[in-house]
């Protein structure tokens, strides 16, 4: 399941890069389009007609990146092993090991009070 969704997912990419490499830029025929005759002429005119070329690129962009996304969110779910989000895979053995690795919390020393506190003084110049 999930390498017949990988692959649908690779050729939704190569298929979203080329519908937007196609499309003509704002500033005139730019774009892997103009390579083929410029805005609205030549080969993409003849297809899909003077104003039919921008339009159908722009939904066929809208669809595939649509389907991007939902190609994305797919490839996530399954490839996390149906766990939800938010919970963590951990493997048995490294499960063991944490548990292993759980030490008892250290005991706090006794609190002292100001009267059992020393102070500590600079060694004295007796001599």
């Amino acid at each position: 399941m999930l390498g017949i969704l990988l692959i649908l997912h690779v050729f939704i990419c190569i298929a979203l890069i080329l519908t937007v490499l196609m499309q003509s830029s704002k500033g005139g025929a730019g774009g892997l389009g103009g390579m083929f005759g410029g805005a609205g002429g030549g080969l993409s005119g003849a297809v899909f007609g003077g104003r039919g070329a921008a339009t159908f690129l722009s939904k066929a962009t809208t669809t595939l990146a649509i389907a991007f996304m939902l190609s994305c969110i797919l490839l996530t779910f399954a490839g996390s092993g149906g766990t939800s989000i938010g919970t963590s895979q951990i493997s048995d053995q490294a499960q063991k090991a944490l548990e292993d690795a759980q030490v008892s919390p250290m005991e706090l020393p006794v609190e002292q009070t100001p009267a059992d506190v020393q102070p500590i003084l600079p060694p004295s110049s007796d001599e």
